[in-house]
């Protein structure tokens, strides 16, 4: 896989109106990028693109509804005159769940915005970047999709999905020189974790991990997992025997 470069099109972040994708988005703009910003929340993408005139196009949607990106991905590529190359596809949702409060109300929205619509992200781009056999994805789901964690009964397993679909993805993007990534946060500073009243360790700020994001992609790594200090436990905790993995997230999860 070639590793696209501003000029071989533009980007594409969703998710962008706050958090990660904003800084995603300002960061490839500063990397030389024309970066198309999408979000339910017009006016703060707006907002972001007058910080950075004619460097943004602002593509206003609702990733649930396939109709609206399809006809958002069709208008980027029509008012850049060029083709979407890269696309960081971050957006998603959080409620927090737990058995006793188990809704499917808040099961389905989270797997709606989470699994549903960056599946309709995908079927917009794939058929011309297979067609142009170029191109590269990152798809941002978390550390939580590495194990299945307290008071996160849907996300973790709409995380879990998503990696799941980056793996089944990635064998026929690779014959066709399409590159994906899984991408993996941990606890950044952004108005999704604001809301969390539990201690978050390792908490980054969200400049540093959309530098993490960007240079992992840049190096076609497959999985961008972050930061180390909670990346790696996490992957040898799901391995072990499930009452050591349940006694050792019970304690550091004080759960």
């Amino acid at each position: 896989m070639n590793i696209p470069k501003p000029n071989d099109g533009v980007a594409w972040v969703t998710g962008a109106s706050s958090g990660i994708g904003r800084e995603v988005a300002i960061q490839l703009v500063q990397a030389g990028w024309m970066v198309a910003v999408s979000a339910r929340r017009a006016e703060a993408l707006a907002g972001l693109a007058a910080l950075h005139p004619g460097k943004m196009i602002v593509s206003a949607m609702d990733i649930t509804d396939e109709v609206a990106v399809r006809a958002g991905v069709t208008a980027i590529e029509a008012q850049a005159g060029r083709p979407i190359v890269l696309a960081v596809l971050n957006a998603g949702t959080y409620m927090q769940d737990t058995a006793g409060g188990f809704d499917v109300a808040k099961f389905r929205a989270q797997v709606e915005v989470n699994l549903i619509g960056t599946a309709n992200c995908l079927a917009a781009l794939l058929p011309g970047m297979l067609a142009a056999k170029r191109g590269q994805i990152g798809v941002v789901s978390s550390l939580a999709g590495l194990a299945g964690l307290p008071a996160a009964v849907t996300y973790s397993t709409t995380k879990a999905g998503l990696i799941a679909m980056c793996q089944s993805l990635k064998f026929d993007l690779d014959r066709a020189g399409v590159g994906i990534s899984a991408i993996l946060p941990g606890f950044v500073k952004t108005p999704l974790t604001d809301k969390n009243a539990f201690p978050m360790p390792f908490l980054l700020e969200v400049e540093e991990a959309a530098r993490i994001i960007l240079r992992g992609l840049a190096m076609g790594r497959f999985i961008i997992a972050f930061p180390g200090g909670l990346a790696w436990p996490l992957r040898f905790l799901r391995i072990l025997p499930s009452p050591i993995f349940f006694a050792l997230v019970s304690r550091f999860t004080k759960w």
